[in-house]
């Protein structure tokens, strides 16, 4: 496809709103998908932790 003009190529042969669009919220999910994982990780991260407490506070109270 050619354009003649920024304008032209801006407006995408009419199908600006759809193309940007997708454009866009691609990009935007690029962008916050490491840090959502990141998040992510650390809750399973503490919770792992409190296991792990909880399971050694049970083992303390069994033993007399």
């Amino acid at each position: 496809m050619q354009w003649n003009s920024v304008g032209e190529f801006f407006a995408m042969g009419g199908y600006a709103f759809y193309v940007w669009g997708s454009f866009g919220a691609c990009a935007l999910l690029m962008i916050a998908e490491p840090f959502l994982a990141k998040r992510r990780l650390s809750e399973i991260r503490k919770s792992l932790i409190r296991e792990r407490i909880a399971d050694e506070l049970e083992k303390q109270q069994q033993t007399p």
